[in-house]
């Protein structure tokens, strides 16, 4: 079974076809930057030609960096403020051509590609997913089953948002080192697991690419931690997932 998926992120639009069957795209994804700035009729704009690359016509799952509930996103972290409190599900399905859209939080879209499909298949307990990126997006799990919208990435760090000191925006902006960064990590790391001391934290965004660069340098953490398996493709394939009800 296929069904298509986009994921919206700061710096960039990305979707593909999504083959459920093996928690994989079916076909290479197309990559669009995200619109400066990402204005809501832009970002849909985007959305569209992303879709309409593949010449899709059926369902489509769509993830946001921020909270969402009923379709509504009610928070814009990292896009602009014109998000707030839109009816977006409404707006993307307008962009495309009254197609049916399921939109929900990035991270949890990622969470939930990881834990059916990734490094968090049949985990019990507690299991958070981190996506490090433009910010630090959340996705935390018990026993399998989802907590949404929980949005760690602006827990306070330092006096700051954490991910104003810890994503990876944060590293290029200051050119911080692997080890610097590492440090940022570690220090955020174990202020989660202060307050929920889960069994297993999943790393995932671009950065799960480069996981050997940081992660062993990451020891001050008593949870297990591991990069996400299905790197990038985790928004994508969770937003199909959830697109398709699963």
């Amino acid at each position: 079974m296929q069904i298509f998926g986009v994921d919206i992120g700061g710096s960039g639009i990305k979707g593909a076809p999504v083959d459920l069957d093996r928690g994989d795209l079916a076909q290479e994804r197309h990559k669009v930057l995200t619109p400066q700035p990402a204005t809501p009729d832009k970002v849909a704009g985007c959305v569209a030609e992303v879709v309409g690359h593949f010449g899709w016509s059926g369902p489509v799952g769509v993830t946001f960096p921020g909270v969402v509930t009923g379709g509504i996103t009610r928070t814009a972290a990292n896009v602009d403020s014109g998000w707030v409190d839109t009816d977006a599900r409404e707006l993307l399905s307008g962009q495309l051509n009254g197609l049916p859209v399921t939109l929900l939080n990035d991270a949890d879209a990622a969470g939930l590609a990881e834990m059916t499909f990734g490094a968090g298949r049949g985990r019990k307990g507690t299991v958070i997913v981190l996506t490090f990126g433009t910010g630090i997006g959340s996705a935390v799990f018990t026993d399998g089953r989802l907590v949404a919208n929980t949005e760690l990435g602006h827990l306070e760090l330092h006096g700051h948002d954490a991910e104003k000191h810890a994503s990876t925006k944060a590293k290029e902006d200051e050119d911080l080192s692997w080890q610097q960064w590492a440090h940022r990590v570690e220090k955020y790391l174990a202020h989660i697991e202060m307050l929920f001391s889960p069994e297993l934290f999943i790393i995932g965004g671009g950065v799960s690419r480069k996981a050997d660069k940081f992660l062993p340098l990451i020891e001050g953490v008593r949870a297990e931690t591991v990069p996400a398996q299905l790197q990038n493709n985790a928004g994508i394939v969770g937003a199909a997932m959830a697109a398709a009800g699963r």
